[in-house]
């Protein structure tokens, strides 16, 4: 006879676009979780987006969410800076956590958070790299395990946004939008990263001033890979994710966007996304479904912290190359035995 398993309860931390997003696809669209608690230091946003969710409680406190009966798992939605103190409060409570990427905004805090969890002497955390749920970019996965195309020798990115959102700098290019190129060049290839070099072109006057967009970012891998990454966050035409990789024996690319193509009045085309939910939401559907059927089977999937913590290197790396102008090296810790695999 199999086992029933148990509804996950849920509280997600932060209600802005994405955690919102999160209570309402787990509440729509997850199956096997509910939401039983959210939490914001803005009390009034976190009512109204718990007023949706019969018997969801609101908190301003992560911690005294945590400590809650009916909270399960965890879903870690707010600000980078306030990403430690949550997992770290989660780790004391022995919850299972979704963190959004980062999963801390620099390598030190990240390191903090991956020593903790070692601690443990078992996995807690997955973070949201959720490309790596991207239907395009698993069939791309799956073709380079196969090795018929033979051994990867570039990957070609191409990121593209709308518009920048206010407050944007020229770093967060690196550290806001590269660092998913950063995760699927690591999964895509199993290599890490070694070193960073950025190069910038006269800015777009599409940028905001100040704001050195479009940037080329190129990485160095420890695999003998070399990739290319174009962030352009104020293209003004829509958001466009791409990759292609080069290997011995042919190539492979997904992100064209072609799924619809329409011929009409003497002209033909398609609709380009205008943001990394319409166009990823698949994706993230996949990433929560895959996460509570883990919890659910008391297993911590996807993502590791390992994952959140090298690619925290190589922000730093980035941010460094971008500034200085030069190649920079990234350094990384040996990976911990928790991480082996």
């Amino acid at each position: 006879m199999t086992q029933r398993l148990h509804t996950l309860g849920v509280a997600v931390i932060g209600t802005g676009k994405m955690g919102a997003d999160h209570v309402r696809r787990i509440q729509e669209v997850t199956s096997g979780a509910r939401v039983t608690a959210v939490v914001d230091v803005d009390a009034e946003r976190a009512k109204s987006v718990a007023a949706r969710v019969d018997g969801c409680t609101v908190h301003t406190d992560p911690a005294a969410a945590m400590a809650a009966a009916d909270v399960d798992a965890v879903i870690v939605a707010s600000p980078g800076p306030a990403h430690e103190a949550a997992l770290l409060a989660a780790f004391e409570h022995d919850l299972p956590v979704l963190c959004e990427k980062p999963l801390t905004p620099d390598a030190a805090s990240a390191l903090r958070v991956l020593e903790a969890e070692q601690k443990l002497g078992r996995r807690r955390v997955q973070v949201g790299f959720m490309r790596r749920y991207d239907a395009e970019y698993m069939k791309l996965k799956s073709l380079l395990e196969t090795g018929q195309l033979g051994r990867p020798l570039m990957l070609h990115n191409r990121h593209r946004n709308v518009a920048s959102p206010p407050g944007w700098t020229s770093e967060m290019l690196i550290n806001d939008s590269v660092t998913h190129e950063m995760d699927v060049t690591r999964w895509l290839l199993g290599h890490e990263i070694t070193a960073v070099t950025v190069l910038t072109p006269t800015p777009s006057d599409n940028a905001p001033d100040g704001i050195r967009d479009p940037q080329f970012v190129v990485f160095e891998t420890d695999g003998g890979a070399i990739v290319d990454v174009e962030i352009y966050v104020n293209c003004g035409f829509g958001y466009q994710v791409q990759a292609e990789v080069v290997c011995e024996r042919g190539t492979a690319r997904v992100g064209d966007g072609h799924a619809l193509v329409t011929n009409a009045a003497g002209r033909w085309g398609g609709i380009i996304a205008q943001d990394y939910i319409e166009r990823f939401a698949d994706a993230y559907d996949r990433e929560v479904q895959a996460w509570v059927d883990a919890t659910r089977r008391g297993e911590v999937t996807g993502p590791s912290a390992w994952d959140g913590y090298a690619v925290a290197a190589v922000c730093e790396a980035g941010v460094r190359a971008l500034e200085e102008g030069s190649r920079v090296a990234v350094e990384l810790v040996d990976k911990p035995p928790l991480y082996a695999n």
